[in-house]
């Protein structure tokens, strides 16, 4: 089993830890201009892509957990359809986003905030990267469906890929054609497409025998339909609530002050650092949990689950011990700005408890989307946000401060975890029986 669980899992750690690398990589050229507002710009402009993305995340989630199930059946019809449903539900959505960029950036900067400069360079920023949607949704789609065959090597090509080239056009834009905020965004948007081009050939070279068992009529078949939409508007209320909570955290920094914001955004990239490698693991868990629930194999589901938390289990007692000695240093090669380095200073703590608090919601997440328990997964996370972050967050912010929303945080996704490991049985096993 272990052997089967690295096998997914390796591929995409090493396509997860580009993106990161990506992030750093755009924070560092921000972090040496001669001034915190550039920083906050893509900041800003993240979030509100975070905002529209992860609001679609359910096109991959969804697409892994049905497309795992159908492959555990040996369903080709249903595989080959699962994917051009989910495809034609992205390409739509990007085309839209891509339409109504002018609204949806007026009411993105509303809810957020910033400072004048800062919302400037925003602004730009997200009016080139806007373009870029279509292509940024088509490929959550074929990421699910690859990782949903079993196939973690695809996606991890069409990451490497996407984030290398991205990264050499960020650095081309801005310090060869002197660039700033805008070049970033540039870079960004042309490796996306790259990326759909990649998946599209790579699909063709291996599954387009499936191509034969394809109808207008299978994907508009009512009742897997109405499942499909069901499912995904459960993921989307998932969603929404990380999203509301990654945003208000962003919010509250911003309204801060640019210091505060400067420094909650590089402190943030651990946390996301640390999620894309446990994320290798939760995503293995959506491959494996999918394949044994289409094939019955209950023993094996298990078996799956004990040895996925295992390997969570060893991967965040690693990052505790690399993150005691190492924020610090890495901080000092994201900025060259002391002031940002001194005033973090005194939030790393959080940071370093991060793994340990956070690793079994994403370890749970894999196991929830494999097994399309969209439901349990939805009331987790109204939970979390509402009863759990907001609460702590209102009542210790007067005595806190960004202290608190810290706090918040953490205590997120440890009950993220804690619900559902307690909901296991009612909303996985029991089912199967």
């Amino acid at each position: 089993m272990n052997k089967k669980i690295l096998r997914l899992a390796i591929p995409n750690i090493i396509s997860n830890i580009t993106v990161p690398l990506l992030g750093l990589v755009d924070l560092a050229l921000m972090g040496h201009m001669n001034s915190e507002i550039y920083i906050g710009a893509i900041a800003l402009g993240g979030v509100i892509f975070n905002l529209l993305y992860w609001g679609f995340s359910f096109l991959r989630m969804s697409t892994s957990g049905f497309t795992a199930q159908a492959y555990g059946e040996k369903n080709n019809t249903e595989t080959i359809t699962i994917l051009f449903r989910a495809m034609l539900v992205a390409v739509v959505a990007g085309i839209l986003m891509v339409l109504f960029q002018v609204p949806i950036s007026w009411a993105s900067f509303k809810i957020i905030g910033g400072s004048y400069e800062v919302e400037q360079l925003a602004n730009q920023y997200f009016r080139i990267r806007i373009w870029a949607a279509p292509a940024a949704l088509s490929l959550f789609v074929f990421n699910g469906w690859f990782l949903g065959m079993q196939n973690a090597r695809y996606p991890m090509i069409i990451a490497i890929l996407v984030n290398v080239v991205n990264i050499i056009l960020s650095l081309f834009f801005v310090f060869i054609l002197n660039m700033k905020s805008d070049g970033v965004a540039l870079g960004t948007a042309l490796s996306q497409y790259l990326g759909l081009i990649t998946a599209l050939i790579l699909f063709s070279r291996r599954y387009k025998n499936l191509l034969q068992y394809l109808s207008k009529k299978s994907i508009l078949k009512l009742q897997p339909l109405v499942h499909f939409f069901k499912v995904n508007s459960d993921i989307f209320i998932r969603t929404f609530c990380i999203i509301a909570v990654h945003t208000f955290f962003t919010s509250k920094s911003a309204g801060m002050n640019d210091t505060i914001l400067a420094i909650n955004s590089l402190l943030l990239q651990f946390l996301l650092f640390f999620s894309f490698f446990i994320d290798g693991f939760a995503y293995a868990g959506e491959a494996l949990v999918g394949k044994y629930i289409g094939s019955r194999s209950f023993d094996k589901l298990k078996q799956v689950v004990r040895h996925l938390f295992y390997w969570g289990t060893g991967l965040a007692v690693l990052f505790t011990l690399l993150y005691i000695p190492g924020v610090r240093i890495l901080l000092q090669l994201l900025t060259t700005q002391q002031d940002i380095i001194d005033g973090a200073a005194s939030f790393i703590p959080w940071v370093i408890a991060v793994p340990l608090a956070s690793f079994a919601s994403f370890i749970w997440d894999g196991v929830y989307i494999g097994a399309t328990a969209s439901k349990a997964m939805r009331n987790t996370l109204l939970a979390s946000a509402f009863l759990v972050f907001a609460p702590v967050y209102y009542f210790l912010n007067p005595l806190w401060g960004n202290h608190a929303l810290w706090l918040g945080m953490l205590m997120f996704v440890l009950a993220r975890g804690t619900i559902q490991t307690f909901l296991y049985k009612s909303a996985i096993l029991k089912p199967l029986r």
